[in-house]
């Protein structure tokens, strides 16, 4: 006779419960919140849009206004967002909320994605060239091995 081992909680076992998408207004960010979207109407599943607002001291030191900048691209995502959710209403109703952060992308996901309790995590391709060198934040992620990563092309 065996003995059984008590079961733990385990999260994403009947399917995401919270996805969290990457979003900077990229073409590769947008098509990755399209992609999460689908997968959240699937799944009925809560959407976490997130934006990570760059803290960007140099660009301060110039006095460069760095924080009202990336404010109003986080009120354009939002905008974009909820014309969207209007657009397809009632063709397609998913549950969504849009966070930010502030930091670096890589640490502002892991953030998000630990605080919202996310079970999944979608991020568009870098479109940068240097990313292959150094990695790029959808790389860190998938390293990180913490949540099952979909990388959007």
């Amino acid at each position: 006779m065996t003995e059984q081992q008590p079961t733990q909680f385990e999260r994403g076992t009947d399917g995401p419960k919270v996805i969290v998408v990457g979003v900077d207004g990229s073409e590769s960010s947008l098509r990755a919140a399209a992609y999460a979207a689908g997968m959240a109407r699937r799944q009925h599943a809560l959407l976490a849009i997130v934006y990570v607002q760059p803290v960007l001291a140099a660009g301060a030191a110039v006095g460069a206004p760095v924080a009202e900048t990336t404010d109003e691209i986080a009120e354009d995502l939002v905008a974009q967002i909820r014309h969207e959710t209007e657009r397809v209403k009632g063709i397609f109703d998913i549950r969504w909320e849009f966070h930010t952060f502030r930091g670096d992308p890589y640490g502002g996901l892991v953030k998000a994605a630990d605080e919202l309790k996310a079970d999944a995590v979608v991020v568009g391709a870098s479109e940068q060239a240097g990313h292959r060198i150094i990695g790029s934040v959808a790389v860190r992620l998938v390293k990180a091995g913490r949540w099952p990563v979909t990388v959007v092309p």
